[in-house]
């Protein structure tokens, strides 16, 4: 094997270069080597697309990927080299009470340790401890896998939400975040309104079982879901665009919900950058509950990723209709590019081939 792998680093304008750099090794004797496969854009790689960011100048960035083993530690038991995995790319300092409780999507330095270690997607390889891979079924294919990083925020959201049989939702954003709460809202048992004011993402989401889309360009869409609701308002919002439209859609999402109800934030914003007004007396005189949801880990004793695994193997979650535009890793730019522009090119999850 080189000492060398190929990888895109990001650039002082904030697009990306391909340059080879030293590949990365085994740190200790329970971590794992993979080879990357298949690496997937989200919405907060693109929130850093074409952004002056010194501290990620000539880093290796992305978190959605899957692979295949290459090799592995001494004390490694749960994959083997030439297993084919997905690797989970959230990794805390193992040493903190969260941590501890396996909560380390909330460790006070999980950027700081995945920036370096299993948070490097863009690249030819990546090194982790063998508890964040996991083997795929022969029925699930390495770029199905990758969505599975989208898959697994959203189970832990709505694993906040406490979301019910035949609740009434709402689901602000109809991005890969927004589409893969449709769906596991729906083998919840919900009925699930679904706004955007993309038509091409509205109709993936009509296909993938949406109750009502709204298309909020052309709709009023708090009359609409009162409308829908018999006046009530939704028992749940999701909040899944997050970033700059953060005020406008966090608004929407608490207009929405009924008295009683619980508002869910899972759309990204970025620190210092996003204040926000809400009518504050009303979600307190209705005891609407605001509820932030970060990234995934644990649920009870199954991790998160694992859960949506399974349910993708059984046929329950459809990645392939996510999927709607593939580039190789040499083409990142191009790749981003088309992800940015989803009104105009029908984007919705942009997958990279590394082979």
């Amino acid at each position: 094997m080189k000492d060398s792998m190929t990888a895109a680093l990001k650039t002082s304008d904030g697009k990306f270069e391909i340059k080879e750099v030293d590949r990365v090794t085994l740190p200790a004797d329970d971590w794992v080597l993979a080879r990357i496969m298949v690496s997937g854009i989200c919405g907060t790689d693109l929130r850093h697309w074409k952004k002056h960011e010194p501290d990620l100048t000539c880093k290796i960035m992305g978190h959605e990927m899957a692979g295949e083993v290459v090799e592995i530690g001494s004390a490694v038991k749960n994959v083997k080299p030439g297993d084919r995995v997905v690797i989970e790319t959230l990794l805390g300092d193992g040493t903190c009470d969260w941590c501890r409780v396996q909560q380390y999507n909330l460790c006070p330095n999980l950027y700081a340790v995945r920036m370096e270690t299993v948070s490097r997607a863009f690249a030819e390889y990546v090194a982790g401890p063998a508890t964040k891979f996991h083997r795929l079924p022969e029925n699930v294919s390495f770029e199905e896998a990758t969505v599975l990083d989208t898959f697994s925020v959203c189970l832990h959201a709505q694993q906040q939400s406490g979301l019910k049989i035949n609740d009434q939702i709402l689901i602000v954003g109809a991005g890969p975040i927004g589409i893969g709460q449709l769906q596991l809202a729906k083998l919840s048992g919900a009925e699930v309104m679904i706004a955007d004011v993309v038509e091409s993402s509205l109709a993936i989401a009509k296909e993938l079982g949406a109750d009502h889309v709204i298309n909020t360009a052309k709709e009023n869409l708090i009359e609409k879901i009162f409308e829908l609701t018999g006046g009530r308002g939704v028992d749940i919002a999701f909040e899944c665009v997050g970033g700059e439209h953060m005020q406008e859609t966090l608004q929407l999402a608490t207009e929405a919900t009924r008295i009683g109800g619980k508002v869910i934030i899972v759309g990204g914003f970025e620190k210092g950058k996003t204040p926000i007004s809400l009518d504050w007396q009303k979600l307190q005189m209705g005891q609407i509950q605001v509820v932030f949801s970060a990234s995934y880990a644990f649920w009870d004793i199954y991790p998160e990723m694992k859960m949506c695994l399974d349910l993708l193997a059984k046929g329950k979650l459809n990645a392939k209709k996510m999927i709607t535009h593939t580039f190789p890793l040499t083409s990142i730019n191009d790749a981003f590019e088309t992800a940015e522009k989803k009104a105009e090119t029908g984007a919705l999850f942009v997958a990279l081939k590394h082979y």
